[in-house]
């Protein structure tokens, strides 16, 4: 057969099976069939680069590295949905239509928790992808939505249009992906939905295409030129070869709407991907208009958001682990149990006193959840299940050390009384050499815990003496010259750390990140600080009684002045250097930051506003000059507004620092 034709059915034949395997999910050739059939594609495609097709599964597979994400105007605004979380709300929703129009239907459907995107075609054939962005302007995507396997890239009509929908992370491809990231000792993704934000905003195209991303689409832009409803938007969306969340409803009265979602509330915690609601649409496009929408969101829809998923399993055991300022936190050992979108074996149990006011015991049945749908936590016992469980008793002893544990007057927690605990020193070790501290890349926990087992590691000077036992750790299996050497470097490096890093890096009780920037405000010498009085500390706004008196304590310690003395003489930065202010309309005004970022890390924001002079703020006053709103933006926004504060959205915020950061 001919290149050229044989290029065309294979292209044929590949797409037909993505559409089965992924859209449809009823494959038709195996997964050895599919990648013979793809490398022969490619190969053909490679020798004859002129018969390559537009719509060629080969450009799913990724190979487009980006410089940056180029900006996209939306034609029609990417509007968000107001929120319900119970019937009461649906009923005054339901109300507020009723009051406008009559003889009107709603259709349901799962609300995908994962990233909005925007999709045109050209007479049929995939153009371009954007982000929601702020719902006016967007990012460019098109190379990284472009290898979503289940997304067609030619349509089954050659015509001209624009599609919504959902980008999500399978629970298969999050697992997966952090199985990887902890191999290699990278920071984990939180959930599903940020990974798939994570990954859609990845440069290189090639490792979008390895963490097997998928998508849901749910409308099209002004769907009236097509059809007259939602239920014929979604069955017009498959036709031309979408993929379309099956579990939507088309429903004519409140009490079957309201079965449906308590109907969704179970099937939830059976799908393979993350839905954190319902998304209820009127139905009839010709009573939109009349219902009409706000500046942010249309009336017509509204999203009813679901508790937080909890789930009933067994406490097989309480354990304790130790924290690295020496805190013994006890730890459920559950019967392994799937809570939104992953497996939980562990979950925090707080401390003593919160384990017994839930008089919490080994061997009950409880409820877990994940507290902000990230942290696993018991919730409370099954106390009808509950048979002849012993009470609980705090532990009395260190679980690493043996040495007697302390709880002081009027705290919760249980402290290791031993200076040198080897749990402490390795979870200090960890801290100090962490991202958000002294940022020793190649050092992370994995690679911590091997060092200490093998007497590298005992204490944070040794980290600085790793360069006399160079040859030796080139030996260790996984290691060798050039992870070594990169080793060295990021230690070398981090010796010219910032004086608020180092300050967060030694692990005084009480001094997060924030409160080291602060001080280093004040005393811009560890020296200085080493001989601050409690008096003196007071007099500073952001410092309290408690962070006052935990930094005396800990720089009147002579071990901890020894350690200070020790990383003096290896070399490590001990000044701040105060950066010069630049002339900005951020000097002296305090700002706050809400909601959902995407250009920016909160961190990366609240560092550019100080470095312009600015102050951030956690909460909104009448001293607040400026509300930053990201996405999903809730009662600080309100307040604000309430107040006459003035607001601006990420793209602005981003404008203000244009040439500086």
């Amino acid at each position: 057969m001919d290149a050229k034709l044989r290029i065309q059915e294979l292209i044929q034949i590949i797409n037909q099976a993505n559409h089965d395997y992924h859209t449809k999910d009823q494959p038709t050739i195996t997964d050895f069939e599919y990648d013979k059939l793809l490398h022969e594609l490619i190969d053909l495609e490679t020798k004859y680069p002129n018969y390559k097709q537009t719509d060629s599964p080969s450009e799913k597979i990724g190979g487009v590295v980006l410089d940056g994400f180029q900006k996209v105007t939306h034609a029609v605004p990417m509007m968000s949905l107001s929120n319900v979380f119970n019937n009461e709300e649906l009923d005054a929703f339901d109300e507020r239509i009723r009051k406008v129009v009559q003889n009107y239907s709603y259709v349901t459907e799962l609300k995908i928790d994962g990233l909005a995107v925007s999709l045109t075609y050209k007479n049929g054939e995939f153009l371009r992808a954007a982000t929601r962005g702020n719902g006016v302007v967007g990012e460019d995507v098109t190379s990284n939505v472009k290898t979503i396997k289940s997304l067609p890239l030619r349509l089954t009509e050659p015509i001209d249009i624009e599609v919504r929908g959902e980008i999500y992370m399978p629970h298969k491809s999050f697992k997966k992906l952090n199985e990887e990231r902890l191999s290699l000792d990278e920071p984990l993704f939180a959930n599903p939905r940020n990974a798939a934000a994570g990954t859609i905003r990845q440069l290189d195209a090639k490792v979008v295409a390895s963490r097997n991303l998928d998508i849901f689409l749910y409308t099209i832009v002004d769907a009236s030129k097509y059809v007259n409803s939602q239920m014929e938007v979604l069955a017009y969306l498959q036709k031309l070869g979408f993929k379309v969340n099956l579990n939507y409803h088309h429903v004519k009265d409140m009490d079957l709407l309201k079965s449906k979602i308590n109907e969704y509330d179970l099937l939830r915690k059976k799908l393979s991907y993350d839905t954190d609601g319902v998304v209820i649409k009127v139905n009839e496009f010709s009573l939109l208009n009349m219902i009409g929408y706000t500046s942010k969101f249309p009336k017509w829809a509204t999203a009813y958001k679901f508790q937080a998923e909890q789930v009933e399993t067994i406490l097989k055991d309480i354990t304790f682990q130790i924290g690295r300022t020496g805190v013994v936190t006890p730890v459920a050992e559950l019967e392994p149990v799937l809570v939104s979108g992953s497996t939980v074996s562990r979950a925090t149990l707080h401390n003593e006193d919160y384990i017994l006011t839930k008089d919490i015991r080994i061997g009950d049945y409880v409820i877990v959840h994940k507290a902000g749908e990230i942290i696993p936590e018991v919730l409370n016992v099954v106390l009808e299940k509950r048979k002849n469980q012993t009470p609980f008793e705090m532990r009395s002893d260190c679980p690493v050390c043996l040495f007697p544990l302390i709880r002081k007057p009027g705290e919760a927690d249980h402290y290791c009384s031993n200076p040198d605990c080897p749990g402490k020193n390795i979870n200090q070790l960890i801290h100090f050499s962490s991202r958000v501290a002294m940022d020793i890349d190649t050092l992370g926990e994995r690679v911590v815990e091997i060092f200490h087992e093998l007497g590298y590691l005992n204490n944070i000077p040794d980290i600085y003496k790793l360069h006399q036992f160079k040859d030796e750790l080139k030996e260790i299996p996984g290691f060798g010259d050039k992870k070594v050497d990169k080793l060295m470097e990021a230690i070398n490096n981090s010796k010219n750390q910032t004086l608020d890093k180092l300050l967060f890096g030694l692990g005084i009780k009480h001094v997060g990140a924030k409160v080291a920037k602060t001080l280093v405000k004040y005393y811009s010498t560890m020296d200085e600080l080493m001989h601050a009085n409690y008096e003196d500390l007071l007099e500073i706004n952001e410092i309290g009684e408690m962070i006052a008196q935990s930094i005396v304590t800990y720089f009147s310690n002579p071990t901890n002045r020894d350690l200070i003395n020790d990383l003096k003489s290896l070399g490590l930065n001990m000044v701040f250097e105060k950066e010069s202010v630049l002339e900005h309309a951020f000097n002296g005004k305090t700002i706050v930051l809400t909601g959902k970022l995407n250009i920016f890390s909160r961190d990366q924001a609240s560092d550019i506003i100080e470095k312009l002079g600015g102050k951030v703020s956690s909460s909104v006053s009448a001293k607040t000059d400026l509300l930053v709103a990201g996405e999903d933006a809730g009662s600080k926004l309100k307040k604000a507004n309430e107040l006459g504060i003035k607001v601006i959205d990420e793209e602005e915020f981003k404008v203000m620092i244009d040439g500086l950061y």
